[in-house]
């Protein structure tokens, strides 16, 4: 498959500019119900005409196909997220009013940035990827932890949170978008990992140092753990602990916890239940040689991370989020040195497992005990 295909989804994802301005005035005239039908018969098109741009030689991936189908919702996000900051008018007007109103939310907001940036270029990379006929598992395990997280605490978040009765039928859209992304999400991981031909006495040397011989490693053990600390006093937070300690946090560091939305709520309890057991694994995974599943478990969870703190500290501080619920003014520098700290954090870790994967590989000692 020649990279003309790769350009050719480029240009087909940048179709959503005037095919949402149409759109919009078509929702302002039809039930919602139809519209639904609408935008996925418009998802269905896409698809169809990407399989158009490869058809002399169709892609071994099937996933080329919902890359494509997603860089076109990934440039509707953008669009959504500039309309509702007021950048453009007149794309998806009607839709955000009646169709799905939580968008108008200051995580909305974030959400939709995000999706509209980051998201559009992993999938531009990873369809350049397939038509180069080149492996893109450790940039799609990291979209695969970004795509899960949002999901996580954007649909539960529609559901319980103040908008949880005005959900219309265009929240079903979301759940085709999730089955597809969980579906990726195991194609990818299903590829072979790459192969890392280093010398074995390298790899020896390397899993024979212990973790205070390893002094950024024994950092990262020192960092995981206050991390987890971390996640697990915001989680209390968030489940309304009593203590008086919780009870300052929510009220001069981070009101935006108590937001009706919820969706600061479902991420600090995501972050709980999901992050603090990461980073356990983790920390046992940099004292212990040979644990193969570090690079792809901290790209999933780096990606993860990197979603939740974008759309989390920049809903914090959105003009959106009602003026008891923002970021006191004078807690601002501490709770950006938190989050930002805290976001980074998975991404170093990432970084190290990856590209320095000698302590996490598997001797043939061990595969033989195994």
């Amino acid at each position: 498959m020649s990279a003309s295909a790769a350009t050719g989804v480029f240009a087909l994802s940048l179709a959503a500019i005037p095919v949402t301005s149409v759109f919009n005035h078509l929702a302002a005239q039809l039930d919602s119900w139809t519209v639904v039908a609408v935008a996925a018969l418009i998802l269905l098109l896409v698809a169809l005409v990407a399989q158009v741009l490869v058809r002399r030689k169709s892609p071994r991936d099937p996933l080329f196909h919902v890359y494509a189908v997603f860089g076109f919702t990934s440039v509707v996000s953008l669009i959504t997220g500039l309309e509702q900051d007021g950048i453009v008018d007149g794309f998806l007007t009607h839709y955000l009013r009646e169709g799905e109103p939580y968008l108008n939310t200051a995580y909305g907001h974030m959400i939709c940035y995000w999706d509209g940036s980051a998201h559009y270029l992993m999938y531009l990379v990873m369809v350049a990827a397939i038509a180069w006929e080149e492996s893109y598992r450790t940039i799609g395990l990291y979209w695969v932890g970004s795509i899960v997280m949002s999901i996580v605490v954007f649909v539960p978040g529609n559901i319980v949170g103040k908008f949880g009765a005005q959900i219309c039928p265009a929240f079903f859209l979301s759940i085709p978008y999730a089955c597809l992304s969980i579906w990726a999400g195991f194609r990818i991981y299903s590829q072979p990992s790459e192969n890392y031909n280093y010398p074995s006495k390298a790899v020896q040397e390397a899993q024979a140092k212990d973790l205070l011989r390893r002094p950024f490693d024994f950092m990262f053990v020192i960092c995981l753990l206050l991390a987890a600390g971390f996640c697990l006093f915001r989680g209390l937070v968030a489940l309304d602990c009593p203590a008086e300690l919780c009870r300052l946090y929510t009220q001069f560091q981070e009101p935006y916890l108590k937001d009706p939305a919820a969706y600061p709520k479902i991420q600090m309890l995501a972050y709980m239940f999901y992050s603090v057991p990461y980073f356990v694994m983790a920390s046992y995974g940099l004292v212990v040689p040979g644990c193969s599943w570090m690079p792809d478990i901290t790209l999933i969870h780096a990606g993860g991370l990197a979603q939740a703190q974008f759309s989390h500290i920049g809903a914090s501080l959105h003009a959106r989020t009602a003026y008891v619920y923002r970021v006191p003014e004078d807690a601002k520098i501490l709770f950006l040195t938190l989050n930002i700290a805290y976001g980074i954090l998975p991404q170093l870790l990432a970084y190290r497992c990856v590209y320095r994967p000698e302590f996490f590989i598997k001797t043939k000692a061990d595969e033989k005990a195994e």
